[in-house]
């Protein structure tokens, strides 16, 4: 259902709503198209870049289809986990007003398993698809968060800022959940502006795929840019979350909140160690990253040969010559 989103303080007013068109009978809402747009994007951006991490593109793709089947899977066992909507209400997400119920943190948890798993099975380096996917991670981030714009949801507490805004949808919401809120200790006014932290969240997210993006030329080791990653997007989250009025809870703790303020922490303690470790080696040498080593430059190597061989067969064929392997199997017989 489409409604007006305000920003008192700017005099701007929007007519949003949550169904982009519709095609025979079926809504196709924002919310999804602006999740493919960001898995697309993240993407590209990891296929471009793969080499530069030491990784087979043809290969890496392969784990990305699994890693998004996987982290759907996870975003929304985390959210029936901790909504308590049951188990039952698991396929639930996409009835009535399109896709909801998908948690962040329970999407990254799914698809870094489901990945890690893909990659051992490919042959892929788990720590520089990491690095790489990571980076991925937050450009698909800052893109897919205006998706929570559009279902007029992911939004925070009351606030004075300028861009403060509202409509009767979050009214309407912050009015049913009063007394939830005030038992947390979150004071609302339903009719009052508040803050829209999904812009906030995209907004991080943006600045660090920036941030991390040059960083990633300068990594000293395999797993560095996740685990920074890990400390950027945990911090932003954990301040972030402190300010919503739809948080997943754990009695009157929010999980996501704690969950991010235990993932900085975890990050920075183990970049702190690896960073110790690096200065007493003395080695510039000491873990050095995959795509530094000669067993990429191999990898390389048989990867080229392998296209030549399909490029030279391929080219026989259309000339009509017999391939080399064939004449031999001929002789043979």
């Amino acid at each position: 259902m489409s409604d007006y989103i305000s920003f008192p303080h700017l005099n701007l007013r929007f007519l949003v709503d949550p169904v982009a068109f519709t095609v025979f009978g079926f809504s196709v809402h924002w919310y999804g198209i602006l999740i493919a747009l960001a898995f697309l994007t993240g993407f590209c951006y990891c296929i471009c870049r793969s080499r530069r991490f030491g990784i087979d593109p043809d290969k890496f793709s392969d784990i990305m289809i699994f890693a998004l089947l996987g982290g759907i899977i996870g975003a929304r066992a985390y959210y029936v986990i901790f909504s308590g909507d049951g188990i039952g209400s698991f396929f639930k997400f996409a009835e009535g007003e399109g896709i909801r119920g998908l948690a962040i943190y329970g999407g990254l948890i799914g698809g870094v398993l489901v990945g890690a798993i893909a990659c051992k099975i490919r042959h892929i380096r788990v720590l520089p698809a990491l690095d790489l996917v990571s980076i991925g991670f937050l450009i698909g981030q800052a893109i897919g968060r205006w998706g929570n714009f559009f279902n007029m949801e992911a939004f925070g507490s009351n606030t004075d800022l300028p861009w403060g805004m509202t409509s009767s949808t979050i009214s309407s919401y912050l009015s049913l959940h009063r007394e939830e809120l005030n038992e947390l200790g979150v004071a609302v006014t339903p009719s009052a502006p508040v803050h829209p932290t999904f812009l906030y969240e995209s907004l991080w997210c943006l600045v660090g795929f920036i941030l991390l993006h040059f960083l990633s030329k300068r990594r000293r080791y395999d797993g560095e840019v996740f685990l920074w990653y890990s400390a950027w997007y945990g911090l932003g989250r954990a301040l972030i979350e402190g300010l919503r009025t739809d948080s997943l809870m754990l009695g009157r703790i929010r999980v996501s909140q704690l969950l991010a303020a235990l993932l900085t922490l975890a990050a920075l303690t183990i970049l702190l160690v690896i960073r110790f470790r690096i200065r007493k080696s003395g080695s510039p040498d000491y873990l050095a990253c995959y795509v530094k080593t000669d067993g990429w430059q191999e990898e390389c190597r048989l990867a080229e040969e392998k296209e030549a061989a399909r490029k030279e067969k391929k080219s026989r064929k259309k000339t009509g010559e017999t391939p080399k392997e064939d004449e031999k199997d001929e002789q043979n017989h």
